[in-house]
Parts: C-alpha cells; structure tokens; sequence
C-alpha cells in the first residue's frame, strides 16, 4: 500500500485535510519550495517564511 504524504500549512503547521480551501505555490523568492496556505492562514492572510531562502508574505 502506497503512503500518502499529507500537506502542512507554511504559516500555522496544521495538516490540510483534503476538503480544506488551501492553495499551494512556489515560493516567490527562491522558486524551489511548495508553499502551503490553510484556509484559515488565508482568512486572516498570516504570514508565511520559505524555508530554504527566508522570503516572507502573505
């Protein structure tokens, strides 16, 4: 049986369950990482830092 990897949020580090309104990107600064965004982190447009080269936003 094969693993699935489940997404966590960039900003809050929850788990995206499937049914949830995230949106996934590359990261502006550096383009090499998948930026995750809950719904919630959307709402209230918290703030995200790329893990690799430490771009901020929202």
């Amino acid at each position: 049986m094969e693993e699935i990897e489940t997404p966590l949020c960039s900003c809050c580090g929850h788990v995206i369950p499937p049914d949830d309104a995230a949106v996934h990107f590359s990261c502006p600064g550096c383009g090499e990482i998948t930026i995750w965004r809950c719904e919630r982190c959307r709402k209230f447009a918290n703030t995200y830092k790329c893990v690799k080269c430490g771009f901020e936003g929202p």
